[in-house]
């Protein structure tokens, strides 16, 4: 049995645990909240660390070391992920919906009920009566549909899936919202889980997201969540106060405050150090186990393919070349990476979706053969190549490990593999999405549970602003549609298969395997509920006395 001292500041009293864990705020406490999985060894997702105990105490600060630390809070300018920006925005605008993390299904968050009808081509979503936003202002059907336009002409975040799949939206009265589809999508609620669903005010000013987000420019964060705005400072520190009037009730935290962080070693160290109460640890193995073996609480997401060679595809890059995207997926052994980058914790693969997911379809990738990556390196050359290739990467060791053994791997054959630096995640990020300064790096594009098609296509689709390689193919986009409109498991299953084999010739990127995601907390930290791609929801988050101790 482990057991670990809680550390705490002195503002909190003493008080035993007993009783039943009592959620603040709108959020159904089945199947969403931490502690109510237990850790499992199979690799499946869910909650790890000891369950929920003892009665709400009201009062605190909780740290949130934030994965990549948004410049905006703007919905429209910041991809809503639990590793950009979407724990923060999902604390100051609630989401229309959110995912059951039991089941994958989706339940209403925000709204007071969803429903759709026998083919999927409409969902309905209901408001309670009176609801607000935290400057007053109502949050009605027309403010629905008012922000779901502008996030959608404003091209945020899977608005491009949005235009794709939504014909219209229908406001049947003061409070009920119809959402009527171009054709069947059985997971379409997972888009009011993410940006589309965080709803705006209007007050907010409406136009583009000024840099910091406080007002200084065109936009103020103004949402229906359960904090509100005390501080912005960029690269710095963004702090949350409560909101008294939430719809469930003053949350019981006094103040939410998230802080940037540099890898995942100096997150679980500033985890254990008590810096910080709560960390997006990505991608690697090594410190994810010892927070486990550790006793830490959290979520867990092995999810397929977020170990990935994103490579670019764009005309004037060496991967426009289908054969030298063909020689990398050949060259570069899954098994060397995960011994290098995970030291061998993870798994090496590169299927789509991993076994452990229920779109598992037995469709293997490609396999490592260095003697055809090779041959198909010369016939690049031959056509003029000069076998130069640019690697970005971090300096996070697990990062560098990666981009090591690619380099050796790729060296290995005859390309000639350079490493180039990013200062820090979010310069990453802005180089690969925004202005496409690469030529290979390490990313991830998982195959989610709740709704696969959404990473299909936003990293691999023809007109999708997230696909960082460029890759563009009508037949892939047909296959990835098939996946969307697919009417059972089996369906989806079959068709996933297709793309794997499609993939397989075309490479669009190359997959060494699952990776894991592990958003970690302080036995001290209770409440807690996951939505779609790891974002948490704190409105009903607690933090339990100081000198209580957490046996596991």
């Amino acid at each position: 049995m482990y057991t670990r001292k809680i550390r705490f500041g002195p503002r909190f009293v003493a008080l035993g645990l007993a009783g039943a864990l009592m959620l603040a705020g709108c959020a159904s406490s089945s199947g969403g909240t931490s502690g109510s999985v237990s850790p499992s060894s199979s690799g499946a997702a869910g909650f790890v660390g000891a369950p929920d105990v003892g009665e709400r105490i009201d009062g605190g600060v909780l740290t949130f070391g934030s994965y990549s630390f948004p410049s905006s809070l703007d919905p429209m300018r910041t991809q809503a992920a639990g590793s950009t920006g979407g724990t923060e925005m999902a604390a100051i605008y609630d989401t229309l919906v959110r995912s059951d993390s039991t089941n994958g299904s989706f339940v209403p968050q925000l709204a007071k009920t969803l429903s759709n009808n026998s083919d999927f081509t409409s969902y309905t979503v209901t408001l309670a009566d009176g609801l607000t936003f935290s400057d007053g202002s109502p949050l009605d059907a027309e403010a629905v549909k008012w922000s779901i336009d502008r996030f959608v002409a404003g091209k945020g975040d899977v608005s491009q899936t949005w235009l794709n799949i939504v014909d219209r939206i229908e406001t049947l009265d003061a409070t009920t919202v119809e959402f009527v589809l171009e054709r069947p999508w059985r997971q379409f609620p997972a888009l009011l889980s993410l940006g589309p669903g965080m709803i705006v005010a209007r007050s907010s000013g409406g136009g583009a997201g000024s840099v910091s987000g406080t007002g200084e420019g065109a936009f103020t964060p103004i949402g229906a969540g359960p904090f509100t705005l005390a501080k912005f400072a960029p690269h710095e520190e963004l702090v949350l106060a409560a909101r008294t009037d939430y719809q469930g009730g003053k949350p019981p935290l006094d103040t939410v405050r998230f802080v940037p962080t540099s890898g995942a070693q100096s997150q679980y160290e500033s985890l254990k150090s008590g810096q910080i109460d709560m960390t997006y640890i990505l991608r690697d193995e090594a410190v994810i186990e010892q927070a486990l073996d550790d006793g830490y609480s959290g979520y867990l997401s092995p999810t397929g393919q977020n170990g990935i060679g994103t490579i670019n595809n764009r005309e004037g890059k060496p991967g426009a070349d289908v054969r030298v995207r063909q020689a990398i997926a050949y060259g570069v052994d899954p098994a060397a990476v995960n011994t290098r980058a995970n030291n061998g914790l993870g798994t090496a693969s590169s299927d789509l979706v991993p076994q452990t997911s229920r779109w598992f379809n037995n469709t293997a990738g490609i396999p490592f053969d260095q003697v055809k990556a090779k041959a198909l390196l010369d016939q690049a050359k031959s056509d003029g190549y000069d076998g130069k290739l640019r690697y970005l990467t971090t300096p996070e060791p697990s990062q560098q490990a990666t981009a090591l053994t690619v380099q050796a791997s790729l060296n290995a054959i005859g390309f000639d593999v350079t490493i180039d630096y990013a200062t820090d995640v979010t310069d990453l990020v802005r180089r690969v999405y925004k202005d496409h300064d690469f030529d290979m790096t390490r990313g991830g594009a998982p195959v989610g549970e709740e709704a696969p098609y959404l990473n299909l296509y936003n990293s691999m689709a023809s007109d999708s602003k997230n696909n960082p390689s460029g890759f563009a193919d009508p037949e892939m986009d047909a296959m990835i549609t098939a996946v969307q409109t697919a009417s059972t498991d089996d369906a989806v299953r079959e068709a996933i298969s297709k793309v794997q084999e499609y993939a397989n010739a075309t490479v669009p990127y190359v997959i060494w395997g699952p990776a894991s995601v592990l958003t970690a907390w302080d036995g001290n930290v209770h409440g807690v509920v996951r939505n779609i791609t790891d974002i948490m929801f704190l409105g009903g988050a607690w933090i339990s006395p100081n000198g209580e101790t957490v046996e596991r």
